[in-house]
């Protein structure tokens, strides 16, 4: 993990940022992928030198929306833009103790990237792709036990909330899956930026396949097009 400023005003997040320098032109949604047979994902499990890379299993920019005309994020964008979803910077103190985030592999070899942008709102759509993570129901009890944390670094404290939602229905066969919400409130009164997240994650085997929503305005979510890549992020992932 690395650190980065978190200071109000300097640090828009840097999904927006990324996305506002990089974002191409739009391009056409494709339909869905058939859905995977059980015995393709047990196997690709069961056989690690079949195992590839976090990059082969994003989403194709040309497979979000054309609202959300999207990049796939360089490495380095990818270290410093994946721990904004979690809204706990790196190198945080919390409290409660105990509640940094789980420990991930920001690298090529274990996390990618690609987010979508609304131009119109600055919302955007990401799709992070995450390799040899801890088992979902574990996961679970982390946001469970750390549904509140006080985070503070660089000496700002932001409050981060997250709360569970129904489980979505897994798009493929062999998938667990959670939903949560989070917002994270940072600076003082006016002056302050509050983030909000829609989280759709479902897990096949070390696969976590993560979802986000995520926008600076009291705006409600675009649910249903979240669904939509949640659903085509994850059964592309899945494939044979």
């Amino acid at each position: 993990m690395t650190h980065r400023d978190a200071r109000p005003g300097h640090r828009t997040s840097a999904v927006l940022l990324a996305c506002a320098l990089l974002v191409p032109a739009c391009s056409s949604t494709i339909p869905g992928d058939p859905r995977p047979e059980p015995a393709a994902l047990t196997a690709t499990a069961a056989d690690p030198s079949r195992a590839r890379p976090p990059a082969e299993l994003l989403l194709p920019p040309e497979r979000f929306p054309e609202s959300y005309p999207a990049v796939v994020l360089p490495a380095a964008a990818v270290a410093q833009a994946a721990p904004d979803l979690t809204g706990i910077q790196p190198g945080s103190k919390v409290d409660p103790g105990g509640c940094l985030p789980p420990v991930q592999d920001y690298g090529p070899g274990g996390t990618a990237m690609a987010v979508g942008t609304d131009d119109a709102s600055r919302a955007t759509i990401s799709v992070e792709i995450a390799r040899s993570v801890p088992g979902l129901e574990e996961y679970r009890t982390y946001l469970s036990e750390c549904s509140r944390v006080e985070a503070t670094v660089r000496g700002i404290t932001s409050t981060v909330v997250t709360v569970p939602e129904d489980d979505p229905t897994p798009p493929v066969a062999g998938a667990q899956t959670l939903a949560l919400t989070r917002t994270v409130r940072s600076g003082r009164d006016a002056a302050g930026v509050t983030q909000s997240m829609t989280t759709r994650v479902a897990q096949i085997a070390d696969v976590r396949v993560t979802v986000t929503y995520m926008s600076f305005d009291a705006a409600p979510p675009d649910v249903g097009t979240l669904d939509r890549v949640f659903r085509d992020a994850v059964v592309h992932a899945a494939r044979p």
